[in-house]
């Protein structure tokens, strides 16, 4: 039997549809700033984060030499690899490129939404903490890749990103529910409750998610310091100790919880769009993310895949991140 459509309906599906011009530079921001972690799970992969040995400048200017002859003379030769120093340079500059989005994200956010924080709020937060990442770079330099500063560094990355998603989804999912007068929390008392659970549910995943994305760096760094001791790509993975054991156990925990979520899904929401479609994309991308990294120990943990399980984590997350925001926003259909 067909539902019949609430009189909010189509007016919401048409505020949803226009997409304002903060929307549209929100969404062009926020997808630069996943291709700046694209890059720099790039530049960890390819062993180029010390491509450039100084911060913020490279090899002591703001244009890094074109040659070995050009190196200025407080830098040896041995430090000097052009693969590896442009694609530290390039992830900076489009570091930098990131960082005047978001400027503009604010600077938007402030001329059309002013007076909603849910919208505002985030996006200024977004800003300060590229202005600490920035500089979190520059200490990952000087501590030459310490793990645990490369581990706060992709962290306040994610932070990041979730910010300006939750900006972007509140513009876009929560704004419509306003203007028309629906809103999950007319929902009857016993749906709301199942609501809340999931809610919850999603919640948990997405902190057990931030450990295991946190152990996985630290995983990095300790083959990282066992290819520099010398040891054989095909088997590093062995010296790494218990974080490689604790991350394995973690990820199956991220996808087992994600099932969960699923299965309360398939039983309980099954008439509400929105909360079904970003649930299989969590799921598709947790499994898809969880078998990648099972393979990387038998292709010798080649720069190429783990690139692509550092970029389906944090794809992860954002998706994970919204689909805890509709399932406390959307509304549920009339049946």
């Amino acid at each position: 039997m067909l539902a019949e459509a609430r009189p909010g309906d189509n007016q919401q599906e048409m505020a949803r549809t226009a997409r304002t011009p903060f929307m549209r530079l929100a969404l062009w921001t926020t997808a630069l700033t996943y291709a700046l972690i694209l890059v720099g799970s790039l530049v960890r992969a390819s062993g180029a984060g010390l491509g450039c040995p100084d911060w913020p400048r490279c090899f002591g200017s703001w244009i890094p030499p074109m040659s070995v002859e050009a190196l200025p003379p407080q830098f040896s030769v041995d430090q000097f690899n052009a693969t590896r120093m442009w694609t530290e340079y390039l992830n900076r500059r489009l570091g930098v490129t990131v960082g005047f989005f978001i400027l503009a994200t604010v600077v938007s956010a402030w001329r059309h939404h002013r007076h909603e924080a849910h919208i505002l709020w985030p996006t200024v937060a977004a800003l300060l903490l590229t202005g600490y990442e920035g500089w979190l770079g520059g200490r990952v330099v000087a501590h030459e890749l310490a793990p645990w500063i490369v581990t706060a560094h992709l962290v306040v990355a994610i932070v990041i990103v979730q910010l300006l998603l939750y900006a972007t989804a509140y513009a876009w999912y929560r704004r419509p529910q306003a203007s028309s007068g629906t809103s999950s929390a007319a929902l009857p008392p016993e749906d709301a409750a199942h609501r809340r659970t999931l809610a919850l549910t999603i919640a948990a995943t997405i902190a057990v998610t931030y450990v295991q994305v946190a152990l996985g760096t630290q995983v990095r760094g300790g083959v990282d310091d066992g290819l520099d001791a010398g040891v054989a790509r095909a088997v590093v993975l062995s010296t790494v100790g218990w974080w490689d054991g604790a991350h394995r156990v973690l990820s199956l925990g991220v996808v087992s919880m994600t099932l969960l979520s699923l299965l309360v899904v398939w039983s309980r929401h099954t008439h509400e769009l929105l909360v079904r479609r970003w649930t299989h994309i969590v799921v598709g991308l947790a499994v898809a993310q969880t078998l990648l990294g099972a393979g990387l120990a038998y292709v010798a943990l080649q720069p190429a895949p783990q690139v692509l399980h550092l970029s389906l984590a944090s794809l992860l997350m954002g998706a994970q991140l919204v689909q805890w925001l509709v399932v406390r926003w959307e509304a549920a259909p009339d049946a």
